[in-house]
């Protein structure tokens, strides 16, 4: 567009010089004209790029209109209530579950009693269904049979509002915005003071890192937290949890793929996050298992083990090679 409108620009000069000459133009009607012609031309200019703002426009709603669209399979039944959570005690009762087109059973009747504020842990090879019995907790997916209550109250019929606002999770994979340290922070808890969000990431030894920054909490952090460390996610991530106060916390490997160092404030986080709250733990780490009050033993999708530590080491072999395996690490 450019080059055609130069060459269009030098040929009407090249015209217009001509009949000048030739006295069948005026100088003044060439420069009118002129003018004109060059204040139409920012305005034919948008004219095309226009089809390029389009195009970006329609390719932007073929992907987001099919998710608007989308009907979504965990919702509220008709007659959900508010759960009222006391103790926080978690019970799995005959919980079958299989992904959406796949035929494969990821939990074959599932039964687990995880007490109120106490730490279990569930252990098992990977594949083994640990991921997803945490996932069931806060109905990011619907079971296939059986029921899943926290104080003796099915997650089924309750609001999932009310279910969501009594967990926290902290995963190995942290969701942050590309805004500030302070906002992301706050993200658990839109009305908490500046006073609770300098406490809570305190409590996660965020403030760390956070005071050695130019800006401190008004730092930008880019899209999901591009100039951060994954320490540094992790303990935005449990800031978030102590911010939230939730009475539930779940935790799938928090400290993993982490330094020593790091792993080790991350995990004082932990105790501090945990300390008189119900929590479910996944991982791989010896120190988080030892801690815990109650271990299940995860393989295929069933329970094969439970009971303390010691317990586990007396009546599961699988255990205790898992334990044996981690002793040679250390």
């Amino acid at each position: 567009m450019e080059s055609l409108t130069g060459i269009m620009i030098a040929i009407i000069i090249f015209v217009s010089a001509k009949l000048i000459m030739k006295n069948e133009l005026e100088v003044s009607n060439f420069f009118s004209f002129l003018a004109a012609m060059m204040l139409a031309y920012q305005p034919v200019r948008s004219l095309a790029t226009l089809n390029i703002s389009i195009q970006q426009g329609l390719a932007g709603a073929r992907n987001v209109l099919p998710i608007i669209d989308e009907v979504p399979q965990v919702k509220d039944e008709s007659n959900a209530k508010d759960l009222n959570v006391t103790n926080g005690t978690i019970k799995f009762e005959n919980v079958d579950f299989k992904y959406k087109n796949n035929e494969n059973q990821i939990l074959n009747k599932i039964n687990l009693n995880l007490p109120g504020e106490k730490m279990t842990a569930l252990v098992g090879q990977s594949g083994a269904g640990k991921s997803t019995i945490l996932n069931l907790i806060p109905r990011f997916y619907n079971i296939s049979e059986g029921d899943i209550k926290i104080d003796n109250q099915s997650i089924y019929g309750s609001t999932l509002s009310s279910l969501r606002k009594n967990i926290s999770l902290v995963s190995q994979e942290t969701t942050l915005f590309d805004d500030s340290i302070r906002n992301n922070i706050a993200y658990a808890n839109l009305d908490a003071s500046e006073n609770e969000i300098k406490e809570a990431a305190k409590f996660s030894f965020a403030d760390e890192f956070i005071e050695k920054l130019p800006k401190k909490y008004d730092t930008l952090i880019g899209e999901n937290g591009i100039r951060l460390s994954g320490g540094e996610k992790q303990r935005l991530s449990i800031a978030r949890a102590i911010l939230k106060k939730s009475p539930i916390i779940l935790l799938d490997e928090a400290t993993s793929s982490l330094d020593a160092e790091t792993e080790s404030k991350i995990q004082k986080a932990i105790t501090y996050l945990t300390k008189g709250r119900t929590t479910i733990v996944i991982a791989h780490r010896l120190s988080t298992i030892l801690n815990s009050d109650k271990i299940y033993v995860i393989n295929n999708g069933q329970v094969i083990g439970e009971g303390n530590h010691q317990e586990l080491l007396i009546s599961s072999t699988e255990y205790k090679n898992f334990y044996e395996k981690q002793i040679k690490k250390v």
